[in-house]
């Protein structure tokens, strides 16, 4: 298993349009069809020292090998999804693993 987790912090002078959009377009990545399972949340209310909750989204991607995960990396709804939302998030991390 491949998993491929994304952090978003989106920009804080968005509007309720432009984070529509970024939502719609976290939507999107559900369809790819080498990501066997999507999943798309935000932080919990847990509170503890050793817990990051700067971020505004988190997208966590399983694939069933690497190959897929690059399959994703390439389709064209991943390029679309980086290519209007870009600008809407101030920073992004990502945390590959394999298990």
């Amino acid at each position: 298993m491949f998993v491929h987790a994304v952090y978003f912090w989106l920009r804080p002078d968005l509007s309720s349009d432009e984070h529509a959009r970024f939502v719609a377009g976290l939507d999107t990545l559900r369809t790819i069809a080498s990501a066997k399972q999507c999943y798309v949340g935000v932080p919990a209310d847990t509170d503890r020292p050793v817990i990051e909750r700067g971020y505004s989204y988190a997208l966590v991607l399983a694939f069933v090998d690497e190959a897929q995960h690059d399959a994703y990396q390439v389709d064209p709804v991943h390029q679309q999804f980086v290519a209007d939302c870009k600008s809407l998030w101030a920073s992004v991390r990502i945390f590959d693993s394999v298990g």
